[in-house]
Order: structure tokens, then C-alpha cells, then sequence
């Protein structure tokens, strides 16, 4: 038997829909959505208007409040708020005292026009007033508490200070110490009497009494065994103590390195003799002699100044090279520093040299 093939058909109860249908439909959902929109560009245009309008009556509300409050400022009637009048009305609407700089600064903040006074048009209210003087306060407790801070910085380094003095001695000499001052500057003067020899030497110059007593100087300095090695160290030593006074403590280096600058003379007349000598030449003796004189002259030229200063209390610091090279030995009060105890101490070398670096730049 043959089974015969037949398409099964399907059929809808329901009717499909035309063209026109379709078009309609979607012309009607459009139209509906264009009256959606536009009711809501009216209803945002409405809320606008009435935003506006409520902006408008707040605005007239405020002027008409400032305009009342100008008025009841205006005790004289004339148009106009002088600041006298500002700071009356103001403490009496906030209830407090004002000063006579926080009212000024009211008006210097608010008169647009310069004229000192303020017109209808440059009153803010109270309110504004009240909230720019409370900015004014904020500012004056500000500035206040920054200048406490530096008034206690300041006391604590006014302290410290005073604390260092104590350790590092920089007082006006007395007259005990300007005499001290001076006793250093033998050290130079012994070692430098090898070069007087010839004026010192000179015919009558045993009955000069400041010959006599160099003489008598000489011959007690001589009698202690490496007098100059002791007296180097001595007054290096001593120079280094802070709580000597500055002028004993420049006077003590100084004199070293005068004494110092006494051996090149000697090291430059050996080289010159020993050049001369190998070429067979002699070293004229005047020559020896007026070289020796002018060392010895300006030794004492440099010592003299030296003494004169010293006696009057100021510190001979005016011989080139020499004295700004004892200026850099000297310490200073940002040499030294406080410890954990409290105590005062001299700060590490590199501290100091970076602080000087610093303060180069």
C-alpha cells in the first residue's frame, strides 16, 4: 500500500493585518509622542517661569529688607551710612562691641565707590556683615596665633642664645683682659729678635732700656728648654677654649700665626743663599743686613698696631691675609648646638660646613 504525501496546511484564526493598518498604527504612536514631549517642555518651561518668579520675590524680599535695615542704619536721614553709623547699627542688631579697625575694614570691603560711606546700593544686609565680620575674626585669631608662634620661637632662640653666650665668651673685654690680650704677641716678638740683631746690635744700644728689656726677655724665654714648641702649643690650646674672652682668644691665634709667617723670610734667604752659593757668588752683606732691618721694622710695626688695638678693646684684625685667616679659626655661636641633656656642644665639623654652604647660596 502507498502512503500518499500531502503538505499539512496550517491556517490562523486571526486575520494578518495590512499595510494601511501598520501605517496608521505608527503614525498615531508618533503623533502621541510629540504631544508627550511637548506637554513636557511646557511643564519645564512652566517650572521655570515659576523658579524665576520665586527668584524675582526672594530678590524683592531682599532689597526690601536692605532697603529697611539701610534705613534704620541711616539715623541721620541723608541717604547715606558713614561708618559710625555702620558700627552703631551693627552692635546694635549683634549685640556685641565692635572695634573701630573691624568696622573700617566693613566699609573699606563693601564701599565700591571709595567715598567712605556706603549708599543704598552697597548695603548687603546684616547678614553679610555678620558673616564677613566672623571671616574678619577668623583672620585676626589666625594672625594671632601665627605671631604667639613666632613670639615663642623667638623667646626659645633668645634663650638659646643667651645659653650659648654663657659657654662661648663674646663680651666686651675689661681692662684686665684687654692687658692679657696682649701678652701673646711675645711669642712673635722672641722668635723675631733674630732679625734685629743688627739695629738692636748697634753702637749705645746697650743703654736703650727697651733693649735691656728685650734683652732680659730674650735671655728668660731662652732658658726654657723648647720655649716655642711649649708656647705654640700653649696658646693653641688656649685659643681654642670658648670661655676665654674673644679678644685673648684672637690675640692668641693671631700671635701664632705671626710667628708663623717669620719663618718664610729665614726659608727664603737660605734658598737664595744656597742659589747664589752654588753660583759662586756672594751674598752682598748690606743687602743681608737692610733685609733683615725691614723684616724686623715691620715686625714690630705689626706688633705695635696689634698692642694699640688690643688696649682699646677692638680686635687687630686688619693685617692682610693673616688676620682673615684667624676670623675662619675663630667659633661662632652657630658652631655649637644642644644635646639630648640640654648641655651645649660644639656641632660636627660637616654641620657647620653645610650651614656654611648653605648660607653662601
Amino acid at each position: 500500500t502507498k502512503l500518499s504525501h500531502n503538505p499539512i496546511r496550517t491556517s490562523s484564526p486571526y486575520p494578518m493585518p495590512r499595510a494601511t493598518t501598520l501605517h496608521q498604527m505608527t503614525a498615531k504612536e508618533d503623533e502621541d509622542q510629540d504631544d508627550e514631549i511637548e506637554r513636557l517642555r511646557s511643564m519645564a518651561a512652566k517650572l521655570r517661569a515659576d523658579a524665576a518668579g520665586l527668584e524675582a520675590e526672594k530678590a524683592q524680599q531682599m532689597a526690601d529688607a536692605a532697603e529697611k535695615a539701610f534705613q534704620q542704619f541711616d539715623t541721620n536721614q541723608d541717604g547715606k551710612i558713614s561708618v559710625a553709623e555702620l558700627k552703631a547699627g551693627l552692635e546694635k542688631v549683634l549685640k556685641t562691641e565692635l572695634s573701630d579697625a573691624r568696622v573700617n575694614a566693613l566699609m573699606k570691603e563693601f564701599d565700591a565707590s571709595g567715598d567712605g560711606v556706603l549708599q543704598l546700593d552697597e548695603f548687603v544686609g546684616v547678614d553679610r556683615f555678620r558673616n564677613k565680620l566672623e571671616a574678619l575674626s577668623r583672620e585676626e585669631k589666625r594672625l594671632a596665633s601665627e605671631a604667639k608662634k613666632i613670639a615663642v620661637e623667638e623667646e626659645q632662640e633668645a634663650a638659646l642664645a643667651i645659653a650659648k653666650l654663657e659657654i662661648l665668651n663674646e663680651q666686651e673685654p675689661s681692662n684686665s683682659e684687654k692687658v692679657l690680650s696682649v701678652l701673646p704677641y711675645l711669642f712673635p716678638l722672641m722668635d723675631g729678635l733674630q732679625y734685629g740683631r743688627f739695629l738692636l746690635g748697634a753702637e749705645g744700644a746697650e743703654s736703650n732700656p727697651f733693649v735691656v728689656a728685650l734683652a732680659v726677655l730674650y735671655a728668660l724665654y731662652r732658658t726654657i728648654p723648647f720655649s716655642g714648641f711649649i708656647a705654640f702649643f700653649v696658646l693653641n690650646f688656649l685659643g681654642g677654649n670658648p670661655g676665654i674672652n674673644r679678644l685673648i682668644r684672637f690675640n692668641m691665634q693671631q700671635a701664632i700665626f705671626v710667628d708663623i709667617a717669620l719663618f718664610f723670610p729665614g726659608l727664603l734667604s737660605g734658598l737664595f743663599g744656597l742659589i747664589l752659593g752654588g753660583a759662586g757668588v756672594q751674598f752682598p752683606a748690606i743687602v743681608t743686613q737692610i733685609s733683615t732691618d725691614a723684616i724686623f721694622v715691620s715686625l714690630l710695626a705689626v706688633l705695635g698696631y696689634c698692642t694699640v688695638s688690643s688696649l682699646f678693646g677692638i680686635a687687630p684684625n686688619k693685617i692682610p691675609l693673616i688676620s682673615n685667616a684667624v676670623e675662619d679659626r675663630m667659633p661662632t655661636i652657630d658652631m655649637f648646638d644642644f644635646d639630648a641633656e640640654g648641655r651645649v656642644v660644639p656641632k660636627r665639623r660637616d654641620e657647620v660646613e653645610d650651614k656654611e654652604d648653605k648660607k653662601d647660596e
